[in-house]
């Protein structure tokens, strides 16, 4: 099924999206956890820099 939701991705403007990976420390148990998001390529370069 991957593969179907890759392949969407790259026609017309699918292009412009990214999955964006995110480290985030839980306030609650301390340990790490990962957010992922699809989000514009604008947007993910905006939110990589801060």
């Amino acid at each position: 099924m991957a593969k179907k939701a890759v392949a969407a991705f790259k026609k017309g403007e699918g292009k412009a999206y990214s999955k964006v990976i995110k480290m985030v420390k839980s306030p609650q148990t301390g340990a790490y956890i990962f957010k992922e998001e699809m989000m514009l390529n604008e947007e993910a370069k905006d939110s990589l820099t801060k």
